[in-house]
């Protein structure tokens, strides 16, 4: 496929052959690949408690159940829930419920559990996936089936788009004009990153805000750039999920990521 490289102008600059974006769009493997993505990642979070919480104090160790022996809870009509010593001043003895579930500081009942096996996808069939996204973020109707509010709007764009990596040297201030330049006024409202207050319950929830995926910049693996209000990623971590999880991503390449991404994809031999 004959892809066009622009300046930072958004002016053609060369032309050049690519075989990363000539894949036929194929959705079942793109989803079942980014749901393996997304179980792999789940299984790497630190979600489960520690193993002991609940079961460590300061205060005594277990209390006896022993009939007819000083220092156990036998005859003081006490239920026989585990319990540590809080005080054993003389005959008095003061015991609290710990360690079990539904007392006081006890540990959780059924609490999530790390580990699990990991879900792996054959690597004919990642290839043909990666290409299918990619595929489908080179395409103006998938992209206006992901971005609802580009409607009818003829865009003058040619996807997939590939700009000089001048563009990564450029100021921030710089860099946004470029980026207007390159998409026009029709995609630049999706393209930048915007921040809202969510509705319902979830803003007690610790999820106050939310915010639109914006465009992904994709960079060759020795180029090194942070952009506040836009996703930058380096080819070697480009994953299904940062591409098309939710249907065809806007996302501009440098000229050195295609290069590279054709080595990650197609440059290893089996």
């Amino acid at each position: 496929m004959k892809i066009q490289i622009l300046d930072i102008n958004g002016s053609k600059l060369k032309e050049a052959t690519s075989k990363l974006f000539d894949g036929s769009i194929r959705l079942d493997l793109v989803q079942k690949v980014a749901e393996a993505e997304k179980m792999n990642d789940m299984l790497k979070q630190e979600y489960a408690p520690y193993l002991w919480a609940g079961m460590q104090t300061s205060a005594g160790g277990n209390v006896k159940h022993n009939r007819h022996v000083w220092k156990t809870d036998r005859g003081r009509g006490l239920s026989r829930y585990p319990k540590k010593r809080m005080s054993d001043k003389g005959s008095q003895f003061v015991w609290v419920a710990a360690a079990i579930p539904g007392v006081r500081k006890g540990r959780k009942a059924h609490a999530p559990k790390l580990g699990g096996r990991e879900l792996k996808i054959n690597k004919k069939e990642m290839i043909i996936a990666v290409s299918s996204a990619l595929a489908m973020c080179s395409s103006l109707d998938e992209l206006k089936k992901k971005y609802s509010t580009l409607g009818n709007v003829q865009l003058k764009i040619k996807l997939p788009l590939v700009v000089e990596s001048k563009i990564l040297s450029l100021k921030a201030k710089e860099f946004f004009a470029s980026l207007e330049k390159i998409l026009g006024s029709e995609l630049m409202p999706i393209a930048l990153q915007e921040r809202s207050v969510r509705s319902g319950r979830g803003k007690m929830r610790n999820r106050t805000y939310k915010k639109n995926s914006g465009i992904l910049i994709v960079t060759a693996n020795n180029q090194d750039k942070k952009i506040s209000g836009v996703d930058v990623i380096k080819a070697k971590e480009l994953r299904i999920s940062d591409i098309a999880s939710n249907g065809a991503r806007l996302i501009m390449f440098t000229e050195e990521a295609i290069k590279d991404l054709e080595n990650k994809i197609y440059g290893v031999k089996e």
